[in-house]
């Protein structure tokens, strides 16, 4: 198949990794793809790192501009297209009206990665009924919503959560656990909690920065560190936030890593306490593959990973002192901690395999094209 990606986000975090991720997969297994997105836009950058093809198109704004852009470059393309895959609101209503304007129009498949709401007005009905000629989620709690809310059809619309390389996202040894720590400045006995997320309000961190001080005041008998990897909007706020309460001494702000598994191999515990937005979150995937015992919530789709007491400790959003209160828990019970731990690697190798989410979207792709050929 000819696959045509198009991305408007210009940030940089699970979405743009698992676009370029997928596409690598798709390439390895024959098919010809490529990635449209704006030139400021990270993934343009990133892109050749992962042998993906990147052309630049004036679409981080919904703009006649942009529409006539699109149009252009797939008219260019001939009739060899066989697929268009969009991924964020932007990109997606740029293409669809594009495709409008082309007398072969090839299928539109519309991802959705993220748990917001989708409006049930007149023209989002035509994007998601009409235009789109399937919808993938990252979670089934996504997909029954855009059933039961937004009257979609269940034959076209699928669930496919990210799947893990777990080629690299592996549990590591004792001396690798030690390398990692070593490097990052954390001793033997400190317990290193970590959080690998874009820095977006609805992540959570702020409740995370609370949960330590508390822990730190309640009287923790070893000594306490919280490394953020990530960068984005909220990195002033926070900076605030942990120099108001005194925590810099025990707070590292480590910014994006290209690559974050010696990150997750230092940690004791891995913590992403959002309250929003969420599918099944690629960084919730990747420590559990590595073997972190997790603290989270329920938000978006997480839930059909996290299960309380089984893969994770789930608790209530926006809860500093639940927070806290289960970070506590995994530190002082090791054997709880090994158990989730487990459990959690077992089910991420059992259902999120990176092969699973190519075969996977490669069928849907399959699919829409049928559905296309079908109507035309």
């Amino acid at each position: 198949m000819r696959i045509v990606h198009t991305e408007s986000s210009c940030g940089w975090g699970g979405q743009e990794i698992r676009i370029l991720t997928e596409a690598r997969g798709m390439l390895g297994q024959g098919h010809d793809v490529c990635v449209l997105c704006p030139r400021q836009a990270r993934i343009f950058e990133e892109g050749p790192a992962f042998g993906v093809p990147i052309v630049a198109l004036p679409i981080a704004r919904k703009s006649l501009s942009g529409i006539l852009a699109i149009r252009r470059h797939l008219a260019s393309l001939g009739t060899a297209i066989d697929v268009i895959n969009t991924h964020s609101s932007t990109d997606t209503w740029l293409t669809a009206l594009a495709l409008e304007l082309l007398p072969r129009c090839p299928a539109l498949v519309r991802t959705r990665h993220v748990s917001a709401p989708v409006p049930n007005n007149f023209s989002t009905r035509w994007l998601y009924r009409r235009a789109s000629t399937m919808v993938v989620t990252t979670g089934n709690a996504l997909r029954d919503e855009l059933i039961r809310i937004n009257g979609l059809d269940p034959k076209r619309v699928v669930s496919i959560p990210t799947g893990i390389d777990l080629s690299r996202f592996r549990v590591a040894d004792v001396n690798e656990r030690a390398a990692a720590r070593a490097r990052l400045g954390f001793s033997p006995e400190t317990f290193v909690v970590g959080i690998v997320a874009t820095l977006r309000s609805w992540k959570g961190h702020r409740f995370l920065i609370e949960a330590i001080d508390r822990i730190n005041r309640g009287g923790f008998e070893k000594p306490l560190a919280l490394i953020i990897v990530g960068d984005g909007p909220q990195l002033r706020v926070m900076t605030e936030q942990i120099d108001a309460l005194g925590l810099a001494a025990c707070v590292k702000l480590a910014g994006n890593q290209k690559d974050v598994v010696p990150y997750l191999h230092a940690l004791d515990a891995f913590a992403l306490p959002s309250y929003a937005n969420e599918g099944v979150p690629q960084a919730l995937l990747q420590a559990m593959a590595c073997g972190i015992p997790v603290v989270t919530t329920d938000a978006g789709a997480i839930a059909e990973i996290a299960r309380d007491g089984s893969t994770a400790l789930v608790v209530a959003k926006q809860d500093a002192a639940a927070l806290a209160a289960a970070i506590r828990r995994l530190a002082d019970d090791a054997n709880l901690a090994r158990a989730l731990a487990k459990a959690a690697r077992d089910n991420v190798i059992l259902h999120h395999s990176l092969e699973g989410m190519v075969t996977a979207m490669g069928q849907v792709f399959r699919q829409a094209l049928a559905f296309q050929r079908e109507a035309a």
